[in-house]
Order: structure tokens, then sequence, then C-alpha cells
């Protein structure tokens, strides 16, 4: 026979049911109390620089070509017969050095028979001189004629003109000789020949080889019309402080990316522009004692010398760049943010030249900004200043 338990009459039943209602008046109660001690949304901070105005160096660049300071050509100032070629191409030649020689045989007869000429001369001019001392004297005598004495005076004159022509044809004849042996004008390097032994070249017109004074080198620089105009406005309205065209230096850059370890000075700038390029050329010295520069090298040009006043410049991370062109955030006096397009012109080291947008005052934003929008209110403070991450118990770094 069944027996049934009757769970009423049992007490326990009483307390258990007592120690679940306590459990959930605890939880609903620390419910309400974490829902009533949720934090307030944070201002989030950002990191800002007060902007002001500098002056900077305002240095265009541009491309140049070098090119030799002294490009000599030579040529033989004789008619004759390369008898030697003198020199090894391609090397340093000094003043002075022996290049070619022409065959001297036939200049060293010329100056021979020059010489003859002279001395034939002279003879009559002793016989003129004489003949005229005899005359003049039986003139008074009547023992010849007034003729007599003028045909004296005058062979005693052609005589001396003689002697004259005859010294100005040894003088050409003694330069022709010289000339048979042909020497570099300048210190430079020297080409290849393009004549050699046995080659018979006429007299100044015949190119035999070039020498090029490379130290010092010229750079020539083509600089666009455009780019003149608008110096020239900005230096008008003080944009541009500008000491003057033949104050400026030029650095360069060769094409690896080094920098030329020496400056050169602006020394000639062309009165017009070239008509084929709508350019004008300017031309750079330079010296180049180690030939690193070679003529028809192009090299990037620097020109140093002017400065821009009164400019502002931001750290590049500062301006962003969005569909209407770069932007920075400022911190309002209100400390909300506001959205400001800038002209970002060109760097300066790890910072935007900033030509319009932004004021001297202007606090614009730096560090923060994907935590921020037009309009936010933040807590702006200066680069620097941020207080330092600590470890929050999770281990994640937590701004203080």
């Amino acid at each position: 026979m069944s027996q049934s338990i009757d769970f009423g009459a049992d007490p326990r039943r009483h307390l258990v049911w007592g120690l679940l209602g306590a459990f959930a008046l605890a939880g609903l109660a620390a419910c309400k109390q974490d829902a009533g001690s949720a934090p307030s949304p944070q201002v989030p901070q950002v990191e800002v620089i007060t902007a002001s105005t500098t002056t900077v160096p305002d240095e265009p660049e541009f491309i140049g070509q070098a090119e030799a300071s002294r490009p000599v050509e030579i040529r033989s100032q004789v008619t004759g017969l390369i008898k030697a070629v003198l020199y090894q191409e391609g090397r340093d030649v000094k003043k002075g050095d022996r290049l070619y020689q022409i065959d001297p045989v036939p200049f060293q007869a010329a100056a021979a028979s020059a010489k003859a000429k002279i001395a034939q001369a002279e003879a009559k001019v002793v016989q003129a001189k004489q003949d005229l001392a005899r005359v003049k004297p039986l003139l008074a005598e009547q023992a010849v004629s007034q003729k007599d004495v003028d045909d004296a005076v005058a062979e005693d004159l052609s005589s001396k003109a003689a002697l004259q022509g005859a010294k100005a044809d040894l003088m050409k004849a003694q330069f022709d000789l010289d000339n048979t042996l042909i020497t570099a004008p300048i210190d430079g390097l020297i080409e290849r020949t393009r004549y050699y032994e046995g080659r018979l070249v006429s007299a100044q017109t015949d190119l035999l080889t070039m020498v090029h004074r490379v130290d010092p080198m010229y750079v020539v620089v083509s600089i666009p019309e455009t780019f003149i105009l608008k110096r020239r406005h900005d230096i008008e309205e003080k944009r541009i402080t500008h000491p003057g065209v033949y104050q400026l230096r030029g650095e360069m850059m060769l094409l690896d990316g080094t920098t030329y370890p020496h400056e050169g000075v602006l020394d000639l700038m062309e009165p017009g522009l070239r008509t084929e390029t709508g350019a004008r050329v300017v031309r750079i010295t330079i010296p180049n004692p180690k030939r690193e520069l070679l003529p028809g090298q192009f090299v990037k040009v620097k020109f140093k010398g002017d400065t821009k006043p009164n400019v502002v410049l931001v750290p590049q991370r500062a301006v962003l760049q969005g569909a209407q062109g770069p932007f920075v955030y400022v911190v309002g006096p209100d400390e909300h943010v506001q959205m400001r397009p800038v002209q970002a012109s060109v760097w300066q080291g790890n910072q935007w030249l900033i030509d319009d947008g932004i004021q001297a005052g202007d606090r614009v934003v730096v560090n923060g900004l994907m935590k921020i929008g037009p309009g936010a209110l933040v807590k702006a403070v200066p680069v620097g200043e941020a207080p330092p991450a600590t470890a929050s118990p999770s281990g994640a770094p937590k701004q203080g």
C-alpha cells in the first residue's frame, strides 16, 4: 500500500522559498544600484599647438645641367700635315702641354727665306743711305741735278720700307713655325682627337679636339616664366624677402640623392626669355676640385637666400585630406572643434607651411584626431602636457 508524503507540512519548504526570495531582492537591489551609478560620457582629450608666425627660408628647386666653364676648341693655326699626336686622350692636361706636331719643315724653310730677305733689305738700306750721303754735297756745287738727289732720297726711303716688309714676313713665318707645335691653352680635360698622324688639316678650319675646364663648373638652370612672375609679385607684396639676384647661392643635389659638398654662386642671368622654352636662363659657378661634376650632368639646384616672413608651420600629422582638399581641426574658444580648410604649400622638415587658413593664436589639434569630429566638445591640452597613460585592472592602458 502506497504512502503519500505531504510537503506542505514540511517546515523546510518555507525556508527554501524564503532564501530564494531574499536572493531575488538582493539581485534586484544590486541591479538598481549599478544602473544608478553608470558614469556619464567623458569629454575626449586632444593635444593642440598654438599657432604662431615665424620666418623660414624660401628655397625653390629646379633641375640644372652642368657644363664646362671653358670649353676650348683646338684648331691648327697653319695648314699642314699632322706629324704626331702628343697627348693621351681623355686625360687631364695642363696649360702649355704639347698636343699636336704639324710637320714643321715647310715653315722652317719659309722662316729661313724671310731671314735672308731681311739681310738683303738691310744691305739695300746701307747702300741707299751711302748714295744719299754722296749726292747731297754735290748738289751745292751743282755737280748733280736736283732729280739725282730726289732719287737718292726716294731710294733710301724705299729700302727702309722694304726692310720693314721683310721683318713682317719673318714675323709671319716665325708665327707659323711656332704654331706647328700645338699646345693646351688652359688646364682641363681633353677629348679624343678627331684626326691622327698623316692627316692634312686646314688652318683655323678643322677641329682637332676640345679641352674642357671643369674646375670651376657652370650649372645652367632654366627658370619658367610663371615662376618669375609669381616671385616678382611676392617680393613686391612683401611675402618674400629677397636680397638680390646676385646674392643667391645654389646648393646641388646629385641624382643619387647625395648633396654636393660645395655651394655655388649665381653669377649670370640672361637678359631675356628663351623663345623656344619661355624660360629665363641663369648660371651658377661652383667649385669642382674632385671632378665630381661632369659636363652634361643633371643636378637638382636649390636656390638659397630668399626668406618668407610671417608664416605658420604645423606638424604634418595635423593636416588631413578631405574631399574638398586639406584641412585641420581647430579648437575654438568654446572648446568645440572646428574643421578649417587650409592651403598647405610646401614641407619644412616635418611640418607643413600653411599659406592660408590658420592665424596666429589658433589652437590646432595634432594628437587625438581619430576621437573627434566637427562640433565635438573636447578638452584641449598643449602638446606634451597630457597626463601619462595608466594601466586599468584588466591590464589595458587607460588615459587618466
